[in-house]
């Protein structure tokens, strides 16, 4: 590890807040290790109160990071130094001391798609060349953190040292923080997470925004063997808020393999129907395909009912009666704005009316919140500022929010959480559904032939690219799992351990869905309504699950029979042979991808049991 420099305050930062005594030896030692390389001047050890939320919000008032929004309660708004808006992925790395652990060889030395590793010695100059003296003259905050219900078996905690206040009010959202988890950690483990945002006092340069970053130097860092998460330069969500991405997947993914369980990128939906019978589903999407908006569902079908327990991250393990049980991490909601309106996410819209942090959306002269996708006249004479703060108006050919603008809210606020949403136990997940954006040749739902088909499935996601990241144009993109981003270990290694599941005795397997809401027609734009007409697949697979829908084998899975799909009330005309075509020309197209894909990407480590479902899809294609 890099040197512990001497702190200039040879007695150590002033405690303005809790006992450094009281913490456990290993958190002290934590702390107290990273108070001598940050140096910061003080140190607060936070407990999660109100009244400590309030004075970090009037902090971050004062210091004009933040700004109240009047028209509504507790909500606030933050503007980023335009650097700094996003996860950074090629800033974003695995330190382990194989490469191999982190990532598989790409063929003949190609780029890996699948993470970035760091080897150990280069992340100590790292290290050494960012955080010695980087808190100087701020706050070191200390946020003892739960990711999932305090106490609950599926639950692991965390440490987050940072010196952004903006964290610590962002935590607080997001996670259960505080002195309830201090009392439950105890002595026992937890996950290590230093984050600074890189501009120790004196300033070298005047900040944009009010927004402290250091962008050249951004590094976002998850060691797994040791349970350490270091990130450095950036304030924006999902590199400083260290619960999120961070621990619940790329630490989590690693200790889930080690413990027999999966942390996966899946919001997590409880179904009721007519009839009062409930079932659990969860669900994985890449970015911009309507998770938050399906985990959110107000369906059209008379009776049915849809509850959320997570919109994100879901932590699944079976249970001693072999059901596989899921919690949602997180406390909170980080969702992105752009899109979000009161016809496609009513529920989202009623969340984020108080207590709420906004993050780089325009902002309206009564005090409240706009952006793209919103669908809501503004009253006369209202203007807008956008995210750049400045005046904007729909002729400036720029959105007036940042297209990865945010809305960071308690999930209790949510009109449909469900009554479970923190049960320690978890719920019992008995679908689970992979969906990706696909304009063309891939159907509405089918169903996996068995568990092995699905994990296959879930490998050979894929979806079109969105204006949100960094790639140009409409690209399909290979998302596997929708963990591309996030996977901790050995991609290959991580399908092994999906497979696994199915040699577990008594196991009760969920079926496996693929979705697609995005089939586009040559002439008349999507094929299907969506957002609550999706329903309608809902209850398809609910009642496939229970063995009552009926089903035909398709060469990619089960499709639903004539008739099977309930359309009953469903406004507009629907061609169903048009959105469960399935064209030979396209699907060996879609077979060559994936094959390329595997062979240059996964390589060695792909499992045989994944090959033979490619050569098994192959094989049904051919015979189309």
């Amino acid at each position: 590890m890099p040197p512990q420099l001497q702190s200039q305050n040879q007695s150590g930062p002033r405690v303005l807040q809790g006992d450094l005594s009281a913490l456990s030896p290993a958190v002290r030692e934590f702390v107290e290790a990273n108070v001598s390389l940050c140096q910061p001047d003080f140190l607060h050890i936070c407990d999660g109160s109100d009244e400590e939320n309030r004075s970090i919000l009037t902090q971050l008032e004062e210091q004009g990071m933040i700004k109240k929004l009047p028209k509504y309660e507790n909500c606030w708004l933050a503007r980023t130094d335009p650097r700094d808006v996003a996860r950074v992925e090629s800033k974003t790395v695995i330190v382990t001391r194989d490469q191999r652990d982190t990532v598989p060889t790409p063929l003949e030395g190609g780029v890996s798609q699948l993470g970035r590793w760091m080897s150990p010695e280069e992340f100590d100059k790292a290290m050494t060349q960012r955080f010695p003296g980087c808190m100087k003259g701020h706050t070191m905050y200390v946020i003892p953190f739960s990711m999932g219900p305090v106490g609950s078996p599926l639950s692991k905690i965390g440490v987050e040292l940072t010196d952004s206040p903006y964290v610590v009010a962002s935590m607080r959202v997001m996670t259960r923080m505080g002195k309830a988890v201090l009392s439950a950690l105890g002595t026992g483990e937890f996950v290590r997470c230093l984050h600074s945002v890189g501009c120790p006092l004196p300033l070298k340069k005047p900040l944009v925004n009010s927004w402290p970053c250091n962008p050249e130097q951004t590094l976002i860092a998850q060691i797994p063997d040791s349970r350490q998460i270091i990130s450095f330069g950036s304030g924006y969500g999902g590199n400083s808020l260290l619960g999120k991405k961070c621990f619940a997947l790329r630490i989590a993914s690693r200790i889930a393999k080690e413990e027999g369980w999966l942390a996966e990128h899946m919001l997590i939906l409880g179904i009721t129907s007519p009839a009062g019978e409930k079932k659990y589903m969860a669900a994985a999407f890449p970015s911009a395909c309507g998770k938050t908006n399906l985990a959110m569902l107000c369906p059209t079908l008379p009776g049915w009912k849809v509850e959320c327990v997570g919109d994100d991250i879901a932590w699944m393990k079976f249970d001693d009666q072999g059901n596989l049980r899921a919690i949602n991490p997180e406390n909170g909601f980080f969702g992105v704005a752009p899109g979000t309106s009161a016809k496609t996410n009513p529920n989202a819209m009623a969340t984020i009316i108080k207590n709420t942090i906004f993050t780089n959306v325009a902002e309206t002269s009564d005090g409240g919140v706009y952006w793209e996708g919103m669908d809501e006249s503004l009253p006369e004479g209202v203007t807008i500022t956008s995210w750049k703060n400045k005046p904007w108006s729909s002729e400036d050919g720029e959105p007036c929010a940042h297209p990865n603008s945010r809305f960071c809210t308690p999930a209790d606020q949510c009109p449909i959480i469900d009554p479970l949403w923190e049960s320690p136990e978890g719920v019992p997940i008995e679908a689970i559904i992979f969906g990706g954006r696909r304009p063309e040749g891939v159907p509405l739902v089918y169903e996996a032939f068995s568990w092995q088909h699905g994990v296959f499935v879930g490998a050979a996601m894929r979806s079109e690219a969105t204006a949100a990241a960094e790639h140009r144009g409409k690209v399909i993109m290979h998302d596997p799992f929708a963990m591309r981003p996030f996977f901790g270990y050995n991609f290959g290694q991580y399908l092994s351990h999906w497979l696994s599941m199915a040699d577990r005795p008594g196991a009760k397997l969920p079926k496996i869905f693929h979705v697609n809401w995005f089939r586009k027609s040559a002439s008349a734009g999507f094929l299907w309504p969506g957002f609550g007409d999706n329903i309608r697949v809902l209850d398809w697979m609910f009642r496939r699950v229970n063995g009552e829908a009926g089903a035909m084998p398709s060469a990619v899975g089960y499709l639903p029979c004539s008739n099977s799909l309930n359309l009953q009330c469903l406004k507009g005309d629907v061609d169903l042979d048009e959105l469960f075509s399935l064209d030979q020309e396209f699907w060996q197209k879609e077979v060559d991808e994936v094959r390329k894909y595997f062979t240059t990407q996964v390589n060695d480590d792909l499992p045989s049991e994944v090959a033979r479902q490619l050569e098994l899809l192959q094989q049904r294609v051919k015979q189309m």
